[in-house]
């Protein structure tokens, strides 16, 4: 699993047709010290996430494991909303107080 903040959406009209109905949101890759990355990843959302979500993500096999993704021709599927974490005892994010 992957730690990612949702920064917006895609949509896209002509796709597989095993996409349907799926949501695709763009995802900023963080690192586990809650910095960005300057890498992105498309992901088809299973859990109701938003944009400014912090997320967790799957990816490569892995995302084809969930109810909604599998035998889809995905890469990335968001798996997880995070409410906070913490690194060595200090708090590096906190859903509630960093929005």
């Amino acid at each position: 699993m992957l730690i990612a903040k949702v920064v917006g959406s895609v949509v896209a009209t002509q796709k597989d047709e095993k996409l349907e109905n799926s949501k695709l949101l763009v995802c900023q890759v963080y690192d586990h010290k809650n910095q960005p990355k300057d890498q992105y990843v498309i992901a088809i959302d299973s859990v109701g996430a938003g944009e400014g979500d912090m997320v967790l993500y799957a990816t490569g096999s892995s995302a084809r494991q969930t109810t909604l993704t599998k035998d889809k021709p995905c890469d990335a599927v968001v798996i997880g909303i995070v409410d906070s974490w913490d690194l060595g005892g200090d708090n590096v994010y906190e859903k509630w107080s960093s929005q």
